[in-house]
């Protein structure tokens, strides 16, 4: 490997780490005592975003979790004691505000993950997980922090802190590694 393109990795994981250093600990905890006593938990993300939102979709399924994605025919209406998880970096796509509202308006509550703490969909979260990270609304010019693409690195960021809070809500509600693997899928 060429020493440029080691130093491309060590920066965009130097980004990576200090990003997840900064968020609150306690949040995450309490983001994941949210999921863990959800009757239902529904999740949606756009773009790039959605693949990381989907992955970890995945692994609440996997954990034993009720969890449906935005968009499959199996998603059942939110309600009452429901947590509607979304990401959105910039905090200001129109779908997620709209989709925000209607969890609101169902009664279930609202958990955001965003770069933007001051954005419109923070204004409507229950709560917001604050990942702070570069996103498509700050990525060009003076406001640009970060060597990588768009929002890359708050891509990248909602992976890892995904796995983490996997670990965290595995410890949480007493799931075993062997439970979750039995949860895998044989249709691949």
């Amino acid at each position: 490997m060429s020493d440029n393109n080691e130093n491309l990795f060590s920066t965009a994981l130097g980004e990576l780490g200090g990003v997840l250093t900064r968020v609150d600990e306690s949040r995450i905890d309490t983001a994941c005592k949210l999921l863990a006593g959800a009757k239902q938990i529904v999740v949606y993300g756009c773009g790039r975003e959605a693949l990381q939102v989907k992955g970890f979709a995945m692994r609440l399924y996997h954990l034993g979790l009720p969890v449906s994605v935005v968009g499959d025919m199996t998603t059942p209406p939110l309600g009452q004691g429901d947590v509607f998880l979304v990401s959105s970096g910039p905090g200001e796509t129109s779908t997620v505000l709209t989709l925000m509202r209607i969890a609101h308006d169902s009664g279930a509550t609202n958990l955001l993950l965003t770069a933007q703490a001051e954005s419109s969909a923070a204004r409507q979260a229950d709560f917001t997980l604050l990942i702070p990270a570069q996103t498509m609304a700050n990525d060009q010019g003076s406001q640009k922090t970060s060597v990588l693409p768009m929002g890359s690195v708050f891509e990248g960021a909602l992976f890892l802190l995904f796995e983490v809070m996997v670990l965290k809500l595995r410890e949480l509600i007493d799931a075993s590694p062997e439970a979750m693997r039995a949860r895998h899928t044989n249709m691949e």
